[in-house]
């Protein structure tokens, strides 16, 4: 079986987190998110979001170089540019990458409170390549 990191896309509240967790051990789910969590609360700051997702990559980066076989990356990636690091990390270090949008057709809202006009935003501004 060849090594596969799951790029896992979707608004807030979709379902990201959860279809992840069906994909691989919980250890290896990177997400975002993750970086502002601390003693088991979410502190989010916007205007760290550039160093939550450098270190998102290096924590992909990490797992890949190790050699583990499944990885998700599990963040909104409302455009396409977005995870283009990680389909370029894949190829480098001999990974498949599957990608995966997450429809939320069960109207649930984010765990983090993203405000619902932030939410829309991602969603006008979502793109999908077929």
């Amino acid at each position: 079986m060849s090594k596969t990191i799951f790029i896992i896309r979707g608004t807030p509240g979709s379902g990201k987190t959860t279809l992840a967790r069906s994909l691989c051990p919980i250890d290896d789910i990177c997400e975002a998110d993750k970086f502002f969590e601390r003693a088991g609360l979410y502190d989010f700051d916007p205007s760290k979001l550039g160093q939550a997702h450098s270190w998102c990559r290096r924590e992909v980066e990490s797992r890949m170089l190790a050699g583990v076989d499944r990885i998700a990356v599990s963040n909104t990636f409302t455009q396409l540019w977005e995870f283009e690091p990680y389909l370029e990390m894949a190829k480098l270090h001999g990974y498949r990458a599957v990608c995966l949008v997450v429809e939320n057709r069960h109207g649930s809202s984010s765990v983090h409170s993203v405000p619902e006009d932030k939410v829309e935003q991602m969603r006008r501004r979502f793109e999908v390549m077929l």
